[in-house]
């Protein structure tokens, strides 16, 4: 799914507009019904709602919505920022709409703050819909959108944003921007999003201001696919999952699955090759072996049967030797192998260092490299772009690392984790997962997917290690699809997460209490459009209420 711009998003109207003859007051009746449809689906109690409106489109949006919420028996009141004179098409026949039926819909312009007083009952109800500003809002919020900011702050009802929440810039690429006294900028809560055709860069990296899970879809209004043209090169993660939808054939047999190698585990470190040997087999690698130290290897075996070990050669202290590298002992451990992930409690000792290394130069299947083996490449920079020609190779940092590979500040990081990520990528020949709030996979020809997924209860040790066998199983089961492999896998990795959190709670979250969650996570459908626009959405954020209901308190 592509991401687009303000601009973007103003030509793929007007395209839609002017070459499809498709005309702009259908494409706003398909919004208003598909905010109309997703309130009653996502807020199921909410009977008395009060729209929001400005007086460009999503205002006119937000009237639409209001007609047909009253329809369908809600009692609704309209607030109006401004003079009714200063509407304009759509947007006037609509309000023109509302003041003619009274009886379905109660209508106030609000002119000055002093207006608000007379409106305090707008706030007592079950549901506030802000459809104030659009797409093409520039920050900050002034004047009376600001002044109703701080009194809708009185409510305590969830508030639903149509394309986005009054004060966000639209083509915002920072999570929680501030102003130049770094300061965030003011806008309005939001418990859910729904906005229109693509998203924009803002839904990718915009946090809401409630909790992590609100809602954030996307719903189509009937422009035509190649009306959305971006050269912006970001893409939505989550699309890449319907790699994972298909059924397998009848005639599978393991072989057909890639056979994933996990390298790690030196003395007093199983836990984070076994996790991330068992996340490989539970996203359905065909066959998983994890070799690791003789001393740690019952301790791995013991976590599932269906794991194959194989002990690696160590030196007195329990560290991974070199010795593994002589041509017995390399084709012993690679044999049959088709996806490499290195590096999960592999050590850091100069031995370890030069065998990661090495076993990355002597294989040429893909490779997944994370924890001690990024550790032993950022003192061996100048060596990715070797190791990294003619094969598939994923890096999996955080921060930190990745202040290691760049020489960066772990600060400089993620204050420009996008065009970081990108450049590096691009630079070495590598697929780059960047992890943290919002995870980036960035591509060799410059493009970058984001990912929505996930929450901060995965903020514990053994994530990571999950990460890297949901990668290197994805990728031997996608060999011919690396890039949606690895976007797909990180994207189910946060779902999971997801999912677990919204039944148990963040803080005692453990990392692979995500694994009983992989089932749902894989049934989940992104991207569940149907024909009519007003029953289907992109998921680009949270789950709905009616297949996961246990959402966290407010």
């Amino acid at each position: 799914m592509k991401i687009v711009s303000a601009a973007e998003m103003h030509a793929c109207d007007r395209a839609t507009i002017e070459r499809f003859g498709i005309p702009s007051s259908q494409l706003m009746q398909s919004a208003a019904s598909a905010v109309a449809a997703f309130a009653q689906q996502q807020f199921p109690n909410a009977k008395r709602v009060t729209i929001l409106c400005g007086r460009g489109n999503n205002g006119g949006d937000g009237m639409i919505a209001a007609r047909l919420l009253a329809e369908s028996g809600c009692e609704v009141t309209v607030l109006l920022l401004g003079d009714p004179a200063g509407l304009h098409d759509e947007p006037a026949t609509a309000w023109r709409w509302l003041i003619n039926h009274p009886s379905l819909v109660s209508v106030f312009p609000v002119q000055a703050e002093s207006d608000f007083s007379a409106h305090s009952h707008a706030l007592d109800v079950d549901l506030i819909i802000d459809a104030i500003m659009g797409t093409g809002f520039k920050p900050p919020l002034r004047g009376l959108p600001l002044a109703m900011l701080e009194w809708v702050k009185c409510s305590a009802c969830p508030v639903l944003a149509i394309d986005l929440p009054s004060g966000w810039d639209s083509d915002e690429v920072r999570l929680n921007p501030t102003d130049s006294e770094s300061k965030p900028l003011p806008s309005f809560p939001a418990d859910a999003i729904v906005t229109f055709t693509a998203p924009k860069p803002a839904h990718m990296f915009g946090q809401l201001t409630r909790y992590w899970f609100q809602p954030v879809v996307v719903a189509p209004i009937g422009s035509p696919a190649e009306t959305i043209v971006s050269a912006l090169d970001f893409r939505w993660a989550g699309a890449s999952k319907a790699i994972t939808e298909t059924i397998r054939p009848v005639d599978s047999n393991k072989g057909m699955y890639g056979h994933v190698l996990v390298v790690g585990g030196s003395s007093g470190k199983s836990g984070a090759p076994g996790m991330a040997a068992l996340a490989a087999l539970r996203t359905g690698a065909g066959l998983v072996t994890a070799a690791v130290a003789p001393s740690v290897l019952p301790l791995v075996a013991a976590l599932a049967p269906e794991l194959m070990t194989h002990p690696l050669i160590t030196d007195d202290a329990g560290q991974i030797s070199t010795r593994n590298l002589e041509p017995e002992h390399l084709k012993r451990l690679v044999d049959k192998i088709t996806v490499l992930a290195i590096g999960p409690g592999l050590g850091e000792t100069p031995e370890a260092v030069e065998f990661a290394l090495e076993l990355i130069a002597q294989t040429r299947f893909p490779a997944v490299v994370d924890a001690d083996a990024l550790n032993a490449l950022s003192k061996n920079i100048g060596r990715l772009a070797d190791l990294a020609k003619d094969r598939i190779m994923v890096l999996t940092p955080h921060p930190g690392e990745m202040a290691r590979l760049t020489g960066l500040t772990t600060k400089q990081v993620q204050a420009d984790r996008l065009n970081i990520a990108r450049d590096f990528a691009a630079k070495h020949g590598v697929i780059l997962v960047l992890k943290g709030a919002r995870t980036l996979v960035a591509h060799p020809d410059g493009s970058v997917a984001i990912n929505t997924t996930g929450n901060p209860g995965m903020a514990k040790g053994g994530s990571g290690d999950l990460l890297t066998g949901f990668v290197a199983s994805l990728l031997g089961q996608h060999s011919g699809d690396p890039a949606r492999a690895v976007e797909a896998a990180v994207y189910l990795h946060g779902l999971a997460a997801d999912i677990t959190v919204r039944k148990h709670d963040q803080h005692t979250l453990l990392a692979t209490d995500s694994l009983a969650s992989l089932p749902q996570a894989f049934r989940f459908a992104p991207l569940n459009y149907t024909s009519r626009p007003s029953s289907g959405y992109g998921w680009l954020q949270g789950l709905p209420e009616e297949i996961f209901p246990m959402a966290p308190p407010r």
